[in-house]
């Protein structure tokens, strides 16, 4: 099979392929919203009418909340490449304010701007136009060959932008037919929007929201101030002491499960130039607050955090209202690394904020469930293959990067199907995803999907 056929049928139907994804861009699959529920069901249709259509075994399957797709496909009889997995989500976020679109999200364009032509709608980069490119790289395999390169399984969920409720039950029971040899997620993009990059690190999660008590009721700040403990001020001590001078967290034992990065690794990061000046400084800050002996991509990749999200407590109304509160609240997250543990993490925190409490002072907590750091090995050697192949057709070489944020998804299919995870997505810093005006540039679509077409090829070979 040659790779070039395929490069260049992709080159010859990107119109069509185009005007596909217009057509599930038009599908208001908003999956947090029950007015949705029935649009949801729609573009789960869509989706499994599509892969049929490439002659993929593909139905819906229901579940508590908006369906899963599955499919499966056949590689040629003699292919002894991987089983892939490819995973995706056609839910998309509500579109409010609807009032700063410039039009109607779910009534998707072709726009030229001043960067390129891009597909402006609710979806286009997150993550229906980035799903696409993968269907439509098997789909030029398959009008090429009348066969995809290798065995494929396509999953694709419609709960992602509301909590993904449904995904860890459905992969529990069904852990058979879903585990392969490697996953392949659609859902990240270009490093700094130039770079083609592999996602190897997700930071896990951790939230505290918690509220303490003190008096048993708000008191006269002229009858009590001075005597009485402000909790307001019990609550600031506390959060203030959470870090120290240099940036580092001060819980004990915080870092005892945080891995070194590995030096190679290290030096490439600092070969992509990263300038955390300009970064910071587009959002009118200047200077690192992280671990002073850390560098900026450490800081945002590899090392946790302790961040708060909110404080509250008192009179916050126009005017004065001088009471010293019965109660003050805050939302305190912690993004995790290596092999922290959210349970142990949340003791310490717990343990810490107790201890700091004075006597008589209560603590209420108000927590979710928390989730650890993913981190793939690179030591397959798909991975190297993949990257290899991404750098062959962007002008950069691709990199191994890490994510600040979370991915839960990565995580599910190590722990749950034992099976590492690709992360490559076209996406750029601009997309507006879960804002107004959400676009994705015609240059991702067209070069993503032949990005899928090159790994597919190199896997498989």
């Amino acid at each position: 099979m040659s790779l070039d056929s395929v490069l260049a049928r992709i080159d010859q139907d990107m119109p069509q392929a185009i005007n596909r994804l217009l057509d599930l861009l038009r599908i208001p699959s908003i999956s947090t919203d029950p007015a949705f529920a029935d649009h949801c069901q729609t573009a789960a249709d869509w989706l499994v009418a599509d892969l049929q259509s490439l002659g993929v075994t593909a139905e819906k399957r229901q579940t508590p909340g908006h369906p899963m797709v599955v499919g499966h496909i056949d590689g040629p009889a003699e292919a002894s490449g991987p089983h892939l997995l490819f995973y995706g989500h056609y839910d998309v976020q509500p579109v409010d304010p609807l009032d700063l679109w410039d039009r109607d999200p779910f009534d998707p364009a072709l726009e030229d701007t001043a960067a390129g032509q891009v597909i402006r709608g609710r979806g286009s980069s997150d993550d229906k136009g980035q799903l696409m490119t993968f269907v439509e790289a098997c789909r030029a395999w398959k009008a090429e060959y009348g066969v995809l390169p290798c065995k494929i399984t396509f999953f694709f969920e419609g709960e992602e932008e509301s909590g993904s409720p449904s995904l860890v039950p459905f992969m529990q029971e069904n852990t058979e037919e879903l585990t392969t040899d490697i996953a392949l997620i659609c859902d990240t993009g270009l490093f700094e929007s130039a770079v083609p990059a592999i996602t190897t690190m997700l930071r896990g999660l951790l939230g505290e929201d918690f509220t303490i008590t003190g008096p048993d009721r708000d008191l006269h700040s002229g009858m009590y101030g001075g005597i009485a403990m402000n909790p307001i001020r019990v609550l600031n001590k506390i959060l203030a002491g959470l870090h120290d001078d240099t940036g580092a967290v001060t819980l004990p034992g915080f870092y005892d499960d945080v891995p070194e990065l590995p030096d190679d690794v290290r030096a490439q990061w600092q070969g992509l130039g990263f300038d955390h000046g300009k970064f910071l400084g587009d959002v009118g800050l200047t200077g690192a607050a992280g671990e002073q002996d850390r560098t900026p991509l450490e800081q945002i990749w590899s090392r946790p955090t302790c961040d708060v999200n909110g404080i509250w407590g008192g009179y916050t109304g126009d005017g004065f209202k001088t009471v010293l509160p019965s109660q003050a609240s805050a939302k305190v997250s912690f993004r995790l690394v290596g092999q922290q543990d959210p349970d142990k993490i949340r003791e310490a925190f717990r343990t810490y904020l107790e201890e700091n409490l004075p006597d008589g002072f209560s603590v209420e907590y108000r927590t979710e469930k928390g989730a650890p750091a993913s981190q793939m090995s690179i030591d397959d050697p798909a991975f190297e293959k993949a990257r290899k192949a991404l750098t062959n057709e962007w002008p950069r070489p691709a990199a191994y990067v890490g994510c600040g944020g979370s991915i839960p998804i990565a995580g599910y299919f190590k722990d749950i199907l034992g099976v590492d995870a690709m992360l490559i997505g076209f996406g750029r810093d601009d997309d507006q995803i879960h804002s107004p005006n959400e676009k994705y540039d015609v240059e991702s679509f067209h070069k993503g999907t032949r990005s899928w077409a090159r790994i597919l090829d190199a896997l498989t070979r």
